[in-house]
């Protein structure tokens, strides 16, 4: 009898090993270099696509200053540690800027190409040089009127030291001699900021649009008048914008964010762009003054420096060249006849919103609101991380108080980039007798919620809204969000522990019925439900895990989701941007695929779903798989328990999972591959297919409500008739 042959060994892993982890600047980059393909996408409307250009220099102007920014300190202070993929700092920025000068290589040929077809719509985007007499006539005179009293040329001499190069300027480096003397002298001049004039200025009433510096630098005579000018060159400085201190140790937190603000105006410089025509003298000098490595830190930008500011052009009203209009609708559940929302709330238990296909001031707005108004209202509690600047949810908290009810904001200073705003925001909320705390010493309070105590007929009812995303009426109307009206008992006890905990920064140990919020519970719960399915599969069940969150970064995460691949569970990873985990793998993980959403809208959402061997378990909630979210910051996860609401959300993740119209790939490398579509259907737009799906969850609702008003004979709400008795 022939013997059997062996079965192969399997191939063990070790999982401590850093060959399996993807490095978390580097997959950023990935990432935006995906938005960098939808501006060079032909398929996306003209000046959507130079909505993404910005995008990518928006993108990298925020990498600079926080990621690279980051990484320089932990060079200066001689950081030794490795990261999870096995780097050091140096090497790490080593690696990051061939990136990024390949992005910038891709970017330079998507402008240049946006342009052209831009002057085909005619959109242009042209130099002074280029301008009619007659166009350049009017054009100065708008600088003389509106643009040369602003501008201060700075002489740098033993007389005049080097000046202050602030942030994200664009500053013009201005060298001239006096007629007939050879000698020299240099000039800065900084260029007013978009908050004090347009980058591009429009000439004349067609769509014709010059850069502000080329105006300023051919009016130099007005400036520096009876000088001969030899150059005049471009440049703009990049600072670091990691200063936050030690918040443990401060006594004043106040007076700690706002020297920590004080101090990035005067940060570290780590990046200096400037114009490839710039004289290698005065590039250097200028790296020398900065204090950046020339070789390293310079960035000649043959193009538009500081791209970002193209979001300007995309604002042009031109219709044909846009996105078609989209008009969130009002959630189907918040329609009718009911008096106030909480009844509303009261009659479904559990409301699903779905940010940006459905409307924000009718819900969450609509919630604050009757909630400042209504009589039986108590008390409201909230937690802000981020809001606009003309925000009617600020308004709302006001009238809340000026109508007797106990307020409470837990608003979190340290929002990055937000500060300014928050402590002027605290400020108005103090002003008007709320009660402002900022959350717990050492821990960023990121979570989304509004907490409502209300007097209902049967005594005390506690209504919340538990949400994915910033109370921000303007990206809700950009970003993918979700977010949950509810007046569940255990849900509303939950948060009465959490306000408390936020408000006190006491008793940590508080035990919670439904939320899983971080940093105590989050993490331990998703290890332990990840570990939970590899058991079901182990009894011969099957085992299915879905995550859709912006980043997976924690290396606990990531190591539990290989094991669980190693089991046979199946796993989806719906992750937008930074993923250090490798799928595909053999052995390890390739039960794994992992995919990333850009397009129209921001994908902003976090799902957590479990199978649970049939008995499927959803969470949405504000927290992405990163470990500072995990173990360093307030985040609250709320679970989705009603059969409409799963319903809701296992159609969110099928149509994403199977669209290829904006789904990128990721292998066991760490690159990308963008889906190709196979059909119409499948060539549709993610974002369109789910503002489609809303609209026909609109249209059901108000045919329903229609029903419902002819069943009890009640004329429309819009007749303008009082009701019958």
């Amino acid at each position: 009898m022939k013997p059997e042959t062996p079965a192969a060994p399997q191939q063990t892993f070790d999982l401590k090993s850093t060959e399996w982890y993807l490095n978390r600047e580097l997959t950023w980059l990935e990432f935006n270099k995906r938005v960098l393909h939808e501006g060079q996408d032909e398929r996306n409307p003209l000046l959507e696509r130079v909505f993404f250009l910005a995008i990518v220099g928006s993108n990298l102007d925020e990498f600079f200053m926080k990621r690279i920014g980051g990484l320089k300190q932990q060079v200066g202070a001689s950081v030794k540690k490795l990261s999870i993929d096995g780097r050091l700092p140096q090497e790490q920025i080593d690696s990051c800027y061939n990136s990024v000068r390949q992005i910038l290589d891709q970017q330079l040929n998507l402008e240049k190409e946006l342009q052209q077809l831009l002057a085909k719509e005619k959109i242009f985007l042209l130099q002074y040089s280029d301008l009619t007499p007659r166009d350049k006539r009017s054009i100065d005179t708008y600088f003389v009127n509106e643009i040369y009293p602003l501008l201060t040329p700075q002489g740098m001499d033993p007389a005049h030291p080097f000046p202050f190069i602030s942030n994200l300027s664009i500053n013009l480096l201005v060298s001239c001699h006096y007629p007939g003397n050879d000698h020299s002298y240099l000039n800065r001049i900084k260029i007013p900021t978009s908050s004090e004039m347009p980058r591009f200025i429009k000439v004349g009433k067609t769509s014709t649009y010059i850069l502000v510096e080329d105006l300023v630098a051919n009016n130099m005579e007005l400036l520096l008048p009876g000088m001969e000018i030899e150059t005049c060159e471009t440049f703009r400085v990049t600072r670091n914008a990691i200063t936050e201190r030690h918040e443990e140790q401060a006594n004043d937190l106040l007076g700690m964010i706002e020297t920590a603000l004080r101090d990035r105006k005067f940060a570290e410089i780590v990046r200096l762009e400037v114009e490839p025509t710039m004289l290698d003298l005065h590039k250097g000098k200028l790296a020398a003054e900065l204090g950046v490595d020339e070789s390293m830190d310079v960035f000649e930008v043959d193009g538009i420096i500081g791209v970002r500011d193209l979001f300007e052009i995309t604002a042009i009203d031109r219709a044909d060249l846009h996105f078609s209009q989209h008009h969130p609708t009002d959630n189907p559940d918040l329609l009718g006849d009911a008096p106030n929302i909480f009844h509303t709330i009261r009659e479904h238990n559990d409301i699903l919103l779905q940010h940006p296909y459905e409307c924000f001031d009718t819900s969450v707005e609509r919630f604050l609101k009757e909630a400042s108004q209504d009589p039986k209202v108590l008390a409201i509690k909230m937690t802000l991380y981020r809001t606009a600047k003309d925000s009617k949810i600020i308004q709302y908290l006001i009238d809340a108080a000026q109508n007797g009810k106990q307020v409470a904001v837990v608003v979190e200073l340290m929002a990055r980039f937000d500060e300014s705003a928050n402590i002027r925001w605290a400020g108005f909320l103090e002003e008007a007798g709320i009660h402002v705390t900022y959350g717990v010493v050492g821990l960023k309070t990121h979570s989304k919620l509004i907490f409502v105590i209300r007097k209902d007929y049967n005594g005390l009812r506690r209504y919340a809204h538990i949400g994915t995303g910033n109370y921000h009426a303007g990206t809700a109307r950009a970003y993918v969000d979700l977010g949950l009206l509810t007046c569940n008992a255990k849900i509303g006890a939950d948060l009465t522990e959490l306000f408390n905990y936020l408000t006190s920064g006491y008793t940590p140990m508080r035990q919670y019925n439904k939320l899983l919020p971080s940093p105590k519970l989050l993490k331990k719960a998703l290890l332990n439900k990840i570990a939970r399915e590899i058991n079901y599969v182990k009894n011969q069940e099957i085992g299915l895990i879905q995550f859709k969150s912006n980043a997976l970064e924690d290396r606990d995460i990531v190591e539990a989701l290989y094991k669980a691949s190693q089991a046979g569970v199946h796993i989806d990873l719906i992750i937008r941007d930074t993923c250090r985990l490798r799928p595909g793998i053999i052995g390890l993980s390739e039960n794994i695929r992992v995919i990333s959403i850009v397009g129209r809208f921001l994908e902003h959402t976090r799902i957590f779903y479990f199978k649970n061997n049939g008995d499927d378990e959803y969470f949405i909630g504000s927290a992405d798989l990163m470990k500072r979210n995990l173990e360093s910051r307030v985040e609250v996860c709320t679970p989705i328990e009603s059969a409409k609401n799963k319903k809701l959300l296992r159609e969110l993740l099928d149509l994403q999972l199977s669209n290829t119209r904006n789904v990128w790939e990721m292998d066991s490398t760490g690159g990308y591959t963008q889906l190709q579509s196979t059909g119409k259907k499948e060539n549709v737009c993610i974002h369109r297919l789910l503002i489609e799906s809303a609209e026909k969850r609109a249209a059901a609702g108000q045919k329903a409500l229609a029903r419902k008003r002819s069943k009890k004979k009640l004329p429309s709400r819009s007749s303008g008739k009082k009701r019958t008795k």
